[in-house]
């Protein structure tokens, strides 16, 4: 079920009275919202909805021994039980995503003869989300950062639909306080929701199906067929794009929870202005960026040892953070592209450079990952690299349009927060009558500008 159609419309509507009917009963309103929230999962495929279940009680089993032993002192045994649930949140992910992978290439290491058969499973949705979610609360049990949930509470916590299937990462420690309380409806920040709606709906249906159409698909798909500048313009349509795609996902679940009453943790922040590979992480994909930080990256030992263990540290967390992406060498690829490129930017000494050069050297480096992140293959990114440099085929796809609309894409990301923030609060100071007049009339605007059909969130598929 896709944000933008009328399907999750119509859900969303029954969801939202049926969200505040119950609020005053807490047992029936944490009933409505879990079995909503499966409903919603088994649109794609019912028997998607066991895996889930399955990944609620045992971390929710695991999470109550953790602090059951460590109420009883037996901190070994606490860490037992967290190593036991991270194991099968881990075997979880790993059979579904990435057994075939790594069963080809053992296959191909051993030789001809040795052939390991394949499972050839479906990938469910949003497994990558709701398994790191689980293993950041059993983790946190153990640091004792959090409390026990009561089982209906993280039955609710871990299927939660907004942000069910393509996050933003939400943490136990900021959901389960928002679970347990009953908001007001007549304080929900609906103008704040409408804006966050609306944005994340023209960033989709708008930006990201127009690029992906415009040129995007065409220079990835035959690279060598176009010119040099058509190859490199669809590399910036391709930066662009999947920030439109996925931001304009994580814009819509956030104001989708805020008419719930929930309040996500932003998850992109103007990504494209970053001066650094270290300020672009800050701000791209935030809840992944600080999940790898805080239970991979320093775990390992962050930048506490010697600058060696440091880069290593550095290079480990973001090739798994490629990893966690997809089952192929070039997600490893990409990873490391950024993790070389931190440890670089560690390395080099602190000049004093133009910010518009390190502004430039950054996004640069971004787009030549993005080229091994979108291509189907090793040597399908080659070809884009190669058709960059050289490239005999024709100029077709380059126009005045895709270049404005790269530009004033760009541009937006140096637009102050509180451009944002005015148009906030001037939503806010509304009624709920001009709120909706005004969101009905952004609908159907983003409606005529917007292609037939929406394609599925490039994240829907990790």
């Amino acid at each position: 079920m896709l944000f933008p159609t009328l399907a999750f419309g119509l859900f969303f509507v029954a969801i939202f009275l049926l969200n505040w009917l119950t609020r005053p009963q807490p047992l029936i309103w944490k009933i409505t919202m879990f079995c909503s929230s499966l409903f919603f999962y088994g649109w794609w495929n019912w028997r998607f909805v066991f895996l889930l279940l399955w990944a609620i009680a045992s971390n929710w089993f695991a999470g109550t021994q953790i602090d059951k032993c460590l109420q009883l002192g037996s901190k070994d045994s606490a860490k037992k039980w967290m190593r036991v649930a991270i194991v099968g949140d881990l075997v979880l992910l790993g059979v579904f995503k990435y057994y075939d992978f790594f069963a080809v290439e053992l296959s191909n290491l051993l030789g001809s003869s040795t052939v390991i058969p394949l499972l050839e499973l479906t990938l469910p949705v949003g497994i990558s989300f709701f398994t790191f979610q689980a293993m950041s609360y059993v983790i946190d049990m153990h640091r004792k950062l959090i409390k026990p949930m009561p089982v209906l509470d993280f039955a609710v916590y871990l299927s939660f639909f907004p942000q069910l299937v393509a996050g933003p990462i939400v943490r136990a420690s900021e959901m389960a306080p928002q679970i347990s309380q009953r908001p007001d409806p007549r304080h929900v920040a609906s103008g704040e929701a409408f804006q966050l709606i609306l944005r994340g709906l023209f960033k989709k249906v708008v930006i990201s199906s127009w690029l992906a159409s415009a040129i995007v698909d065409d220079v990835f798909a035959n690279p060598e067929g176009h010119s040099s500048q058509d190859v490199l313009l669809g590399v910036y349509g391709y930066a662009i794009q999947i920030y439109a795609d996925f931001s304009g996902y994580t814009d819509i679940a956030i104001g989708v929870a805020l008419l719930l009453g929930f309040r996500f943790p932003t998850n992109f922040d103007r990504p494209y202005s970053a001066l650094s590979l270290r300020e672009f992480w800050k701000r791209w994909h935030i809840t992944l960026s600080s999940w790898l930080r805080d239970y991979l990256y320093i775990p390992l030992g962050g930048n506490r040892g010697k600058n060696a263990d440091t880069y290593r540290n550095l290079l480990i967390t973001m090739i798994l953070g490629g990893l966690w992406h997809g089952s192929t060498w070039n997600f490893v690829i990409w990873g490391a592209i950024h993790g070389v490129a931190l440890a670089v930017e560690r390395l080099l000494p602190k000049w004093q450079i133009h910010p518009a050069v390190r502004w430039i050297a950054t996004f640069h480096i971004v787009c030549f990952a993005w080229i091994f992140f979108r291509a189907e293959s090793f040597s399908s990114a080659v070809d884009v690299l190669r058709a960059i440099v050289i490239s005999s085929g024709p100029t077709e796809l380059s126009n005045v349009l895709l270049i404005l609309v790269l530009a004033a894409m760009l541009l937006a990301q140096f637009i102050p927060d509180s451009r944002s923030e005015d148009v906030k609060q001037w939503l806010n100071r509304r009624g709920v009558l001009a709120q909706g007049l005004a969101f009905g009339a952004g609908l159907v605007l983003i409606d005529m500008f917007g292609p037939d059909g929406v394609a599925p969130f490039i994240y829907f598929q990790f």
